[in-house]
């Protein structure tokens, strides 16, 4: 009966151990001995922080989809008609960019995780408008210059100073690739392949991005980035809002590599 107790006693100590692993997680390291040992669970700043956490593994967790709709919707149409390359293209740079700058200085995971998987998704998107504008070998070189491009900012080997740039230079790409996007769902005057579910997906991710980017990191470069992200996410939305449904004139289709492709166009933007 004692050997009994004392296995329940280290099974019930085992369990609680493994469970303060689990919320020291989720629990900001500042606010360990708040919640943990004081038991204040109803501290302003800890209660900011930890909603923050959550909100950024939540955030993660969308990241892993967000995108997919697109990745489909050009996929299954093998065109991709209303979406421009080059915002696709800069986009792909900024989330990289992004994603080193946070990795090299540190930041918490739930701050910018969600860029790993954009990064991917966003890859898979780029070499799905390549091959369907018949550049398929342009479309595997380019995963693997994108490759090389990616280590190179993630190993270390590039100097910080390097990187703060590139995140400051985040802004202006950012801005230009969305209204490069923007652009040309306005000259169309519909929204082609464009997915709806990940645009609202992108301007909700954005708009959270900034809280978490305040609590977690206080970057001042990375909240100005995500607020720059937002207005630029929203102006798409409020066009797909307005030119949901709505087809091109025939004369005014434009490839999604952001040129005016005529033999895209001849063939419906997809390869004989």
């Amino acid at each position: 009966m004692v050997k009994l107790e004392e296995n329940l006693r280290l099974g019930k100590q085992s369990m609680e151990e493994k469970l303060k692993q689990i919320l020291l997680f989720f629990i900001p390291d500042q606010c360990h001995d708040t919640y943990l040992l004081e038991h204040r669970f109803t501290d302003v700043p800890c209660f900011k922080a930890l909603v923050s956490k959550l909100l950024g593994f939540a955030i993660i967790a969308g990241s892993l989809l967000v995108k997919v709709p697109q990745i489909m919707k050009i996929y299954k149409s093998k065109s991709a008609e209303g979406v421009s390359f080059i915002a696709v293209l800069l986009d792909l740079i900024a989330i990289t960019s992004h994603m080193a700058y946070s990795y090299v200085n540190g930041y918490p995971f739930s701050s910018w995780g969600d860029t790993s998987f954009l990064a991917f998704q966003t890859l898979v998107i780029a070499e799905l408008i390549l091959y369907y504008q018949c550049y398929p070998i342009l479309s595997y070189v380019f995963s693997m210059a994108y490759g090389g491009f990616a280590y190179t900012l993630c190993s270390g080997k590039t100097p910080l100073h390097v990187l703060t740039t590139m995140q400051s230079l985040n802004i202006p790409i950012l801005l230009i690739g969305k209204l490069s996007q923007a652009y040309t769902i306005y000259q169309n005057r519909c929204v082609g392949q464009l997915s709806a579910v990940t645009v609202f997906l992108l301007l909700g991710g954005s708009l959270a991005r900034i809280f978490t980017s305040i609590e977690e990191t206080g970057d001042s470069i990375m909240i100005i980035t995500f607020c720059s992200s937002t207005f630029a996410n929203a102006l798409i939305a409020f066009q797909v809002i307005c030119f949901w449904n709505k087809k091109p004139a025939r004369n005014s289709e434009q490839s999604y590599t952001g040129a005016h492709s005529t033999a895209a166009v001849k063939r419906g933007t997809k390869c004989d």
